[in-house]
Parts: structure tokens; sequence; C-alpha cells
């Protein structure tokens, strides 16, 4: 499976303009840059919080589909958002555990400006 193909084809990541830029054993790194119409506040560029828990979701998977080779819907995500993203944002994801039915992966998100840590996160997906 090709994996940065199959996730960039995704309507919803294409819509946002998610790419896939590193995927090995089990990491994934993933990239969005910032426009006028992802941001919450009209009076200056600020990634809404939806678009953050996408890239975070959309790298996140990515990491453990490089290990199941299979896709893996989402059966929980949790997010805590440190700093306001007002730029380009990038992800890391690394798959901490995989079980027979379940894969956990942790996640950052970064501002690619000044490499701020924007939000952490912690996704749970289906693999069997």
């Amino acid at each position: 499976m090709d994996i940065e193909e199959f996730f960039e084809s995704m309507p919803f990541a294409q819509l946002l303009g998610v790419e896939i830029t590193d995927v090995e054993d089990g990491h994934a790194e993933g990239y969005i840059e910032m426009r006028e119409d992802l941001s919450w506040n009209a009076d200056r560029v600020m990634a809404h919080g939806g678009v953050t828990f996408t890239l975070a979701d959309t790298v996140g998977g990515a990491a453990l589909v490089s290990r199941v080779d299979q896709p893996v819907p989402t059966i929980d995500m949790r997010i805590d958002y440190l700093s306001a993203g007002t730029g380009d944002l990038r992800a890391e994801a690394d798959v901490v555990r995989l079980g027979g039915d379940v894969g956990t992966v942790d996640v950052d998100v970064y501002a690619t400006t000044d490499d701020t840590l924007i939000a952490t996160a912690r996704g749970v997906y289906k693999t069997g």
C-alpha cells in the first residue's frame, strides 16, 4: 500500500491540504499549510482546532498503517491544545502499542515557524 497516496487521496485531507511527508516503521510525519479559510479568527490566521485535530489524526493513522498495511479507522482520539497555531503546522506520530485489534499512537503537532509544540494527542485505532 502506498501510504502517502492513500492518506492524501482522502477527500477531507485533500480539502484541508494535509500532506504526509514521511512514513516508516511505526513513525509518520505530515504537514499542513495554513490558509485564511482554515482559521478560526477573522483578524489573524490561527488554525482552527479541527484543523490541528485532523492533522494529528491523519498522521497518527499513517504511522499505524505503516505497521499493519491496512486502513485503520479511528476509535478514539484525545488532544491537548497547548498554543495557538499561527502558521503552517507539522505533526510527528509514533506507534506506542500494537495489539491484536487496536493500536495506540502518540502525536505531537508543531508550528513550523519556530517549532513551538502546539498540541499533543493520543489516538486509538482499530487494526483488526
